[in-house]
């Protein structure tokens, strides 16, 4: 090493020959930024080379699953808050009610009600709660059945017109899960088990170009259904 001849300055390249240099690595950089990089990570495609190379349609799929997640993000975080606004309601309201009003002797010995039998979860016909919507085209949804850990849910929805995007998941009590995702799914069915208390359900999303009909049925363990505003 400490025998090589050191460079002479005409061996050097010169100052005009390393700016050629650099003016061609930048040109070929944003060659490949706008052909390449855009089209495969945010599904911009300027030139069109990006979909003859199948690049465009990847970074549509990416852009598009960020921008659900991160709505999802903001749904779930706004259910949270309004569970907890809710909860912090009601706890104040049972506290006044305590307060107001002890129960007599005569009525804390009245017989409870018999409850009605409750219909057979396996009976095709036993839904319990039914309902239809209609989503536009980029149009998301989501409903939520609230559940204790270990409840189970039957369901069954279907599209009319088209398929979606969904995500089976739940949130509750700091917790979240993602239980399953489908993407151009036109039907799904079988059994929801609630991972923890909270909210456990979908959301959708129409990707189409059309309107879409999404009917749900559910039935089983839960105290309410509910939709997300």
């Amino acid at each position: 090493m400490y025998n090589n001849p050191i460079p002479t300055t005409a061996e050097l390249p010169s100052s005009r020959q390393l700016l050629r240099s650099t003016v061609t690595a930048a040109i070929v950089a944003a060659v490949l930024l706008v052909t390449v990089v855009f089209p495969a990570e945010y599904g911009k495609d300027w030139t069109g080379v990006g979909r003859l190379l199948g690049l465009t349609e990847m970074g549509e799929i990416k852009t598009a699953l960020a921008r659900e997640a991160a709505e999802e993000a903001a749904a779930a975080a706004q259910q949270r808050e309004d569970d907890h606004a809710q909860q912090h309601a009601s706890g104040q309201a049972h506290g006044h009610a305590e307060t107001a009003s002890t129960p007599t002797p005569a009525a804390a010995a009245q017989p409870l009600p018999t409850p009605a039998p409750a219909a057979s979860a396996s009976a095709p016909s036993a839904w319990r709660d039914e309902l239809s919507l209609v989503l536009k085209p980029g149009e998301g949804t989501e409903i939520k059945l609230v559940m204790k850990e270990g409840e189970k849910a039957y369901f069954a929805w279907a599209v009319e017109g088209g398929v979606v995007n969904y995500d089976t998941h739940g949130d509750g009590g700091a917790r979240s899960i993602s239980y399953v995702k489908g993407r151009g799914v036109a039907a799904d069915e079988g059994e929801l088990v609630a991972a923890f208390t909270g909210n456990h359900g979908w959301f959708w999303r129409n990707r189409g170009k059309e309107d879409v009909t999404l009917v749900l049925r559910t039935r089983g363990d839960y105290s309410q259904l509910k939709r997300a505003k």
